[in-house]
């Protein structure tokens, strides 16, 4: 086993991955988000309340369910990302469309 594949690490927090989810879909459920993530439904819970507290997501609740918004226009957080939102990292990440047969 190369030294890379002992050590488990990933380019995305599980926090980025949460909001790349609810980005996606805004109505999605916990336990779509954790099964999507590989975390439990209480991690993401906890991970959802995070981005709601820092004004990444909003959530309304609509019926029994809730509903999220991420706020694109949400500065990022860390000094090596100044400038630059949300809206950014979300882009790099949205699938394109597809074009017709065998795109």
């Amino acid at each position: 086993m190369s030294s890379v594949e002992e050590r488990h690490w990933r380019f995305l927090t599980n926090h980025a991955q949460v909001l790349l989810c609810i980005a996606r879909d805004g109505n999605i459920r916990m336990r779509d988000i954790a099964q999507t993530v590989g975390i439990t439904e209480r991690a993401a819970q906890r991970i959802v309340a995070d981005l709601i507290e820092a004004n990444y997501v909003s959530r309304q609740r609509v019926g029994r369910r809730n509903h999220y918004k991420v706020d694109p226009e949400a500065p990022m957080r860390h000094h090596a990302q100044l400038g630059h939102d949300v809206g950014e990292l979300l882009r790099l990440f949205q699938r394109p469309a597809s074009h017709g047969a065998g795109a």
